[in-house]
């Protein structure tokens, strides 16, 4: 069964939809909120395939001295996509915050998030 990991703030209704298809859903926490398990504790014996969230929650953290790239090296490392939730209108700006991250790192619209989960948790 594949994992999505999710920040808060995700529409409940998305995790819903994963649910029903047999796709579990985890909680990850961006270390302020405590709402999970935090992503930069993230391992691959978590076996997490995903992980969905706003721009914001990964940002939130620049004040304290946190990078972008700090927030998800667990990611990173791990190989775990991380898609980020942004308006169209604002790619430009979050791809210039976002810094150098990666290509594992992927900018979706609120309208394109179930569609790209299941392309990206769907066997080639």
């Amino acid at each position: 069964m594949a994992t999505v990991g999710y920040l808060e703030g995700v529409d409940p209704l998305l995790l819903t939809r994963l649910a029903v298809r047999g796709i579990g859903t985890l909680p990850i926490s961006n270390g302020f909120d405590n709402h999970g398990k935090f992503i930069n504790s993230v391992t691959e014996r978590d076996e997490i395939d995903l992980i969905v969230g706003y721009l914001h929650k990964v940002l939130r953290t620049q004040r304290q001295g946190f990078l972008v790239e700090d927030i998800l090296q667990a990611c990173l490392d791990c190989q775990i996509s991380v898609l980020i939730i942004v308006p169209q209108a604002e790619r430009s700006a979050a791809l210039d915050l976002l810094g150098k991250t990666g290509d594992s790192v992927v900018l979706v619209t609120p309208d394109q998030v179930y569609e790209e989960c299941m392309s990206r948790l769907s066997p080639a």
